[in-house]
């Protein structure tokens, strides 16, 4: 069998066929008359694969290095693969370099050949990243300054001077005389006179003096004799409508401002006054409680020669019916009836300007004003 008639081309001539044999060349030439299909599968296999070492070794795989083979110096260009570099900081860095190299690739491609392309992405990818200066916040309203450790340490004395400063004030202001009137009450308003107080004393120690004065003031007024009797435990601070708690120091509700519901509970001052001593080492002994007897020669000469005259001391003057000293015992019987119906203990967490004053039974009082 003739191998140029089976070529499979139309034209007879062979001027218009091609040189190279195709695998079916291959297989018609290698097979002679019948064989088995395994046999004639195997035979096609082998010049395929034939073929395309063939195609291989002579660099004409695809139509495309078929053109490209017309110039034997040209190269296929190779994109370089950009690498990420770690621990570098960027603020639109990236967007800078996205932006300029599509304009700076359409100029190579139009104005210089392929091998200065490669060359010049390849000096691009070496170039280092520009690196911006970390500015300061604009946004930040205060900067604080670094300080050295002597300026840390003179800071640290300041304070420490302003705190004891501030405690021997405080030592001061406690010391400080001030007058409170009171009356006793049992239903009906008992003048009871005044105290001389400390603004540092606790209300169970003007309670103990309360007492006292009523036993030597009273004379002959069995009533105010009486109250000498009870004891401090039995006996109960009312401020307006508020029951003060014996373990709390006047110097409490002065520095803190503490409003009842008829006003300040005791508006003296907690800062120096003029009546502030200015030694405070020679403090008053805190003695304990007393039991009332007749006034010694010693004491009367204290009370009569005072170091400050009453009509200076803070509280001179002031109404003696918002203060009560009330028996706690007859308060217990009486606390359903008014006015011990609206008294109420105090509470430091609550505000009582604005709030609702109710009976034992939840029932609001209404109040003219």
């Amino acid at each position: 069998m003739d191998s140029e008639g089976n070529s499979g081309t139309s034209t007879p001539s062979s001027r218009f066929t091609t040189q190279a044999k195709t695998a079916d060349d291959i297989l018609s030439a290698q097979t002679v008359g019948l064989v088995q299909l395994d046999d004639f599968r195997k035979r096609r296999a082998d010049a395929i694969d034939a073929k395309e070492r063939e195609a291989l070794e002579s660099g004409r795989a695809t139509p495309a290095s078929a053109t490209d083979s017309s110039d034997p110096t040209f190269k296929p260009s190779k994109k370089k693969r950009k690498t990420v570099k770690k621990g570098a900081l960027s603020f639109g860095n990236d967007e800078d370099n996205d932006s300029q190299t599509p304009t700076e690739s359409l100029k190579s491609r139009s104005s210089t050949p392929a091998a200065t392309k490669e060359d010049k992405i390849n000096e691009e990818d070496d170039s280092p990243p520009i690196k911006k200066r970390l500015a300061a916040n604009s946004n930040v309203g205060f900067m604080a300054k670094s300080m050295s450790k002597s300026a840390l340490l003179r800071e640290a004395q300041t304070r420490e001077q302003l705190r004891k400063d501030f405690l021997v004030m405080q030592e001061a202001v406690k010391q400080t005389d001030f007058l409170l009137p009171f009356v006793f009450y049992d239903g009906t308003d008992i003048p009871g006179g005044q105290c001389r107080m400390k603004k540092g004393d606790m209300v169970w120690l003007f309670l103990d003096r309360a007492r006292k004065v009523g036993a030597e003031v009273g004379g002959s007024d069995k009533a105010r004799r009486e109250w000498a009797r009870v004891g401090v435990d039995d006996l109960m601070l009312v401020k307006g409508d508020i029951i003060i708690p014996h373990h709390y120091e006047f110097y409490y509700f002065m520095v803190n401002k503490t409003i009842g519901y008829n006003g300040p509970l005791f508006p003296h001052s907690a800062e120096p006054t003029a009546n502030t001593p200015l030694d405070t080492s020679a403090t008053a002994p805190a003695g304990g409680l007393s039991i009332p007897t007749a006034p010694s020669k010693t004491s009367k000469a204290q009370m009569q020669s005072p170091a400050v005259p009453d009509a200076d001391l803070e509280g001179f003057g002031d109404d003696s019916n918002s203060t009560k000293v009330v028996d706690r015992r007859w308060y217990e019987r009486n606390k359903h009836i008014f006015p011990a119906s609206t008294w109420e203990d105090f509470d430091p967490t609550k505000d009582y300007t604005n709030h609702v004053r109710k009976d034992v039974n939840g029932n609001a009082f209404f109040f003219s004003s």
